[in-house]
């Protein structure tokens, strides 16, 4: 329980700082392209995953047996604070802080990946 608990703060922590679920794709498209400062392409891309997106495929992986129902609710716990705890941190950063840290997080990511490939 406190390791699903654990599992669910770091990844909300991670989504509220850097909108991590559609992060790498949405948060950077609209900074990069519809010129949205860091903190709104953030909170937009976390506003846009709020709840529609996983339920289709979580239902999906239940109807097949392989989901693990209170595992996923003690995760959504985690989430649920962590994604508070991490936007109340990036609200304290500046845009191009919050940018060059999101940049940090995909370098260490790509290292660890490719590492492990």
């Amino acid at each position: 329980m406190i390791l699903f608990v654990a599992i669910g703060l770091a990844a909300g922590v991670l989504a509220g700082l850097f909108g991590i679920g559609g992060g790498i794709v949405i948060g950077p498209a609209l900074i990069l392209l519809a010129k949205f400062q860091p903190q709104t392409a953030t909170g937009t891309s976390l506003g846009a995953l709020l709840l529609p997106v996983g339920a289709l495929g979580a239902w999906e992986y239940y109807r097949r047996g392989h989901l693990n129902i209170p595992a996923s609710l003690w995760i959504a716990l985690g989430l649920l604070f962590g994604a508070w705890a991490g936007a109340r941190l990036a609200q304290t950063l500046s845009g191009p802080q919050l940018q060059k840290a999101f940049a940090i997080f995909l370098v260490l990511i790509a290292i660890r990946v490719w590492t492990k490939a």
